[in-house]
């Protein structure tokens, strides 16, 4: 059975698959809210079997997959094609990896040359108060900021990724994007003398889920207890506007971990990431 590419007509059904699972399936709910399943939409959004899907395939700049089981991955093979156009695979480990096992194995090269492959991110949600104080100097990332916040950014981009974010394409693309974080209030920080020190944003968001991602503490502060209660602000904040905050973290990132923990996240699920 093939999968066909999904459209505004399928809304009602994506969202009850999105529901099933709201922390685990955040980043699709946000790119249904965002027009996914418009013709101009951010991606396309992919549907098996044809007739009535019961798993979906996000295709973009992320290939991102949600299914009950392995038996969609075939169709889903064939509808990403020989040419591959996304810049990493997400989505939970059972699935992701036997996902990209088979792009590479139906395609070859253009899915098997990976940079690295993150196996175990646990992911972990939080719907309560924070487990611990909060700094008091978090708060909103402002336009003022943004110059000290985009330098934090692009640190913290190569720091987790190991690449500059600004090589690709002069850097244009995720200049923008930090510019709409800010401009939509999705940034979060601690500003000390005009130099953000600490950042933290709202990557994905829906259905009263929002994801955490690019976390990021001044090297120089690291050690000093200061992490978990940033981390607690942050919460804080997306709390008054969501009934869930959730993130996911490499695994070997012990000390992240930890402080996660301190502020009071659970894990509830694990992803996997393929980077190209």
């Amino acid at each position: 059975m093939s999968a066909r590419i999904l459209t505004a007509a399928d809304a009602p059904l994506v969202r009850d698959l999105v529901a099933a699972d709201p922390v685990g399936n955040v980043f699709i709910g946000s790119r249904l809210d965002a027009g996914v399943l418009s013709p101009a939409g951010p991606g396309v959004l992919w549907g098996w079997p044809a007739e009535q899907p019961t798993a979906l395939l996000h295709i973009g700049a992320n290939l991102v997959p949600l299914a009950p089981d392995l038996a969609a991955i075939p169709a889903f093979v064939e509808a990403a094609g020989r040419r591959r156009t996304c810049q990493s695979i997400v989505g939970p480990s059972w699935l992701a990896l036997p996902l990209w096992q088979a792009l590479a194995e139906r395609w070859g090269s253009p899915y098997r040359d990976v940079r690295e492959v993150r196996r175990r991110q646990p992911v972990m949600s939080l719907s309560g108060p924070p487990g611990c104080a909060s700094h008091p100097g978090v708060r909103p990332i402002t336009g003022a900021d943004f110059a000290s916040y985009l330098e934090a950014s692009i640190a913290m981009y190569t720091e987790e990724v190991g690449s500059d974010p600004l090589s690709v394409g002069g850097g244009v693309g995720y200049r923008g994007y930090c510019r709409w974080l800010v401009d939509s209030g999705r940034a979060y920080g601690i500003v000390k003398d005009g130099r953000v020190i600490f950042k933290s944003d709202v990557g994905a968001a829906s259905d009263g889920v929002a994801q955490i991602q690019g976390v990021w503490l001044d090297p120089a502060l690291r050690g000093r207890g200061l992490a978990a209660p940033a981390m607690a602000g942050v919460v804080e904040y997306i709390l008054a506007d969501y009934a869930t905050a959730s993130l996911y973290v490499n695994d070997f990132n012990v000390r992240a971990i930890r402080c996660y923990q301190r502020v009071g996240f659970t894990t509830v699920g694990e992803f996997a990431t393929i980077l190209y």
